[in-house]
């Protein structure tokens, strides 16, 4: 497969992911049992002065799921066009360092959230590098 392909793949399977965390984001506060509406229910009413402004831990929790979906959309539209246009020499350290934030991305969701989004995120940075490599070796022929 060409460097292309494998740009779309990882920008497909991150579109697939941030569809799911969008869900997950925006119906956080749908609790499954009583003891989860009550942690919930805690930290939509605790409010607190931080920087300035009240505060509470439901709008930290609501506001980084939030900008973690405009990060993932950022990775997506990224991936897309540097499929289009990767013969230029600063495509293939981009591409380094957004396999390296997929990886790390990857670590950090194995260990604070869930498998599953560990695991297209780890197939993402593992298409992107395939990706990276093909194109080095394209650029130094």
């Amino acid at each position: 497969m060409k460097a292309k392909l494998w740009l779309r793949i990882a920008s497909a399977l991150m579109a697939f992911h941030t569809l799911g965390h969008t869900f997950g984001a925006l119906t956080w506060r749908q609790a499954p049992n009583a003891a989860t509406a009550d942690v919930i229910n805690g930290m939509q009413t605790n409010h607190f002065i931080f920087m300035g402004r009240l505060a509470s831990l439901a709008s930290f929790y609501e506001g980084y799921g939030i900008s973690m979906i405009l990060v993932l959309l950022l990775v997506v539209v990224s991936l897309w066009l540097m499929s289009s246009s990767f013969n230029n020499s600063l495509a293939p350290k981009l591409l380094s360092v957004l396999t390296v934030f997929l990886l790390f991305l990857s670590v950090t969701e194995l260990i604070y959230f869930f498998p599953m989004a560990a695991i297209i995120t780890f197939l993402a940075a593992v298409a992107t590098l395939i990706a990276t490599i093909q194109i080095r070796k394209a650029v130094r022929e």
